[in-house]
């Protein structure tokens, strides 16, 4: 299997991803706002919920992607263009953030069962039209057209899902202390810019690689 797989090209992504992940955003904020309220060890419950969330739409865009590489090459030169375009219009967004952090005012209950936890991190990322839009657009420039699919796919996959689970460690765990660190716009600012930069690098790379 490794000999089907570029590492290089996923030495690559994973840096890209993670920093991606890292910044504040609906699953992250959802993370931090439960692990605030009802801890680290029922938050895993949301996690659950949203990491199989997460693998559909990760999978379902992959797969989608390839399946226009293999029947339809033309079409795929157009959808690097337009996916190297959106990748650039999201950097520059990131570039362009205010770096404030917006938590959510829901209160959350120790009361709330597993089944619904599980449930409100599933929705929150298979809800998402951004996050499905954001894999499709990134996903591309990571796959080697010469080497086969299967074990490519695979790798991304569990790159994906590994560090999306630490990085909702870190926000559930970090409470008041991550809380005040994100509040602080420099520091966000600073996260949305590397992550901006990443960005932008990936989709000169889609469009012109």
């Amino acid at each position: 299997m490794a000999s089907a797989v570029d590492f290089s090209i996923m030495a690559i992504f994973l840096p890209t991803f993670f920093f991606v992940s890292v910044t504040p955003g609906m699953c992250m904020t959802l993370a931090m706002s439960l692990g605030m309220s009802i801890g680290l060890k029922r938050t895993f419950y949301m996690m659950a919920g949203e990491l199989v969330g997460v693998a559909i739409v990760a999978l379902s865009s992959v797969i989608g992607v390839a399946a226009i590489m293999i029947n339809h090459p033309d079409i795929f030169t157009i959808f690097k263009y337009a996916g190297g375009l959106y990748l650039g219009y999201l950097g520059v967004q990131l570039w362009l953030n205010r770096g404030k952090m917006a938590l959510s005012k829901t209160e959350c209950s120790s009361t709330i069962s597993a089944t619904s936890l599980a449930l409100q991190g599933f929705i929150t990322a298979i809800a998402n039209p951004k996050g499905w839009a954001f894999f499709i657009a990134l996903l591309p420039p990571f796959i080697n057209q010469t080497k086969p699919l299967i074990p490519q796919i695979s790798v991304l996959l569990a790159i994906i899902l590994t560090l999306e689970f630490v990085c909702m460690i870190i926000y559930a765990s970090g409470g008041n202390t991550l809380r005040i660190f994100l509040q602080k716009g420099d520091n966000v600012r600073l996260m949305n810019r590397i992550a901006g930069t990443l960005m932008l690098g990936v989709g000169v790379w889609l469009a012109f690689g």
